[in-house]
C-alpha cells in the first residue's frame, strides 16, 4: 500500500493535531466497524491516526485510513489499498483553487486521490463534528465495499 506523505496535499490543514479529536475518532472506529484496528502513531503527541482494514474495497485484500484532525476542525481521512486505489476526504481551506468546491468540505476521488482542480469534487459529507464524520466517511467505505464498487464514496446525502 502507498504511504501517506504531507507533500501529497499542496493545501495545509490549519493548526496543531488535535489528540482528543483522534482518540474520540478511534474510539468510533473501534466501536462500529469490525473489519478495522485503529492505531495513533504517539498516544501522547499524535500526528495520524493509522486504521488497518482487514480487507479492502473491490480486488483488495488490505487497505488502511490515516486519519488527522486539528484543533481548528480540519481534517483529512486518506483510504489506500493493496490494488494502488486511493481516496481523501477533506476539510480545510483550498484557496479557491477546487473549482467545483463552494466550501471547505472536498473529494479526492479514486484511483490515485488527485489533487488537480478539475478533479477534486464538493464531499458529500458536511458535517463537522469528528464523531459524525467518522461515522459517515466509515458508512461510505461500507456502502462501497458491499457494493463492491468505488461510486458510492462520494455518492450520499448528508449525513450519509
Amino acid at each position: 500500500m502507498g504511504e501517506t506523505t504531507t507533500t501529497d496535499e499542496p493545501h495545509a490543514l490549519r493548526g496543531a493535531i488535535d489528540r482528543a479529536a483522534l482518540l474520540t475518532i478511534r474510539d468510533v472506529i473501534e466501536q462500529t466497524e469490525p473489519l478495522a484496528t485503529p492505531t495513533l502513531d504517539d498516544y501522547l503527541n499524535p500526528s495520524v491516526l493509522t486504521v488497518t482494514l482487514d480487507d479492502g474495497l473491490c480486488s483488495a485484500d488490505a487497505a488502511r485510513l490515516d486519519v488527522q484532525w486539528t484543533t481548528h476542525g480540519d481534517y483529512k481521512f486518506h483510504y489506500t489499498d493493496s490494488d494502488g486505489m486511493n481516496v481523501r476526504w477533506g476539510k480545510h481551506p483550498h484557496n479557491g483553487d477546487y473549482i467545483h468546491v463552494p466550501e471547505l468540505e472536498h473529494d479526492h476521488p479514486p484511483p490515485d486521490a488527485t489533487s488537480d482542480p478539475d478533479d477534486v469534487e464538493d464531499s458529500c459529507i458536511k458535517q463537522s463534528v469528528e464523531v459524525l464524520v467518522t461515522r459517515a466517511v466509515l458508512r461510505l467505505w461500507r456502502v462501497a465495499y458491499h457494493a463492491e464498487s468505488y461510486e458510492p464514496l462520494n455518492a450520499a446525502s448528508n449525513p450519509p
